[in-house]
């Protein structure tokens, strides 16, 4: 197979020559083109039609995510890693969905980087741990916010919230009765209520709704 032809845009010298040695040193890469500013780097894309490209955001002359949006206009069998310092959210966001598929935070080792490349072009997403522990938690829904959500739908009385409390702790209902200071048919009709309102049929699954709403906390 011929090596996969890398173009690297990156403004800074010091991290742009640590790629290109990474690049250089792996028999199955070769280096199309290094350009350190955005005009030059759109220049290079449509000069070389590289496999890869490595891009960095904060370019002169403009956003690397120009570049990104060029190749992903004007090259389509390109794939796209951004190597940056830039690991906010905005920065994230704006370049996966102008169609970057890696994303690498400069923190990564250089040597690292060949190995990137080829998972890159193989179908895979490198990126930096902090970064998709970010989009994780992006698409994850904030769990006090689902509690919050699904504890508003279910409006359970201040008695009744204290039954399923004292039940979770593992009294009895004639525990819980002479706790509160009621017979024990009333705990009943607060233990039913409490059923009918979290839509299950058993303390068991009373205790694990209330729990998972946020209701009740151990």
């Amino acid at each position: 197979m011929s090596p996969l032809r890398v173009v690297i845009v990156e403004d800074d010298e010091r991290f742009r020559a640590a790629f290109v040695a990474a690049v250089r040193d792996a028999d199955d890469l070769c280096l199309a083109g290094e350009a350190g500013d955005l005009p030059e780097g759109l220049v290079l894309l449509g000069s070389t039609q590289p496999d890869v490209l490595l891009v960095d955001l904060g370019l002169p002359g403009g956003s690397g995510i120009e570049l990104i949006r060029y190749a992903q206009a004007h090259l389509p069998d390109c794939d796209v890693m951004v190597v940056t310092v830039f690991g906010d959210e905005p920065h994230v966001m704006a370049s996966l969905a102008a169609g970057a598929t890696g994303y690498l935070l400069k923190d990564t080792d250089p040597v690292d980087l060949a190995a990137q490349v080829r998972q890159l072009r193989a179908g895979g997403s490198p990126i930096s741990p902090v970064i998709a522990r970010q989009l994780l938690l992006r698409l994850t829904p904030s769990p006090t916010a689902a509690q919050a959500a699904g504890a508003a739908e279910v409006q359970l009385s201040c008695q009744e919230t204290e039954v399923l409390k004292l039940a979770a702790k593992g009294f009895s209902f004639e525990e819980i009765a002479r706790m509160m200071g009621v017979s024990r048919h009333t705990v009943m009709t607060y233990v039913k209520r409490c059923y009918r309102k979290l839509q299950v049929h058993s303390k068991t699954e009373a205790i694990y709704e209330a729990r998972q709403l946020g209701l009740v906390r151990d």
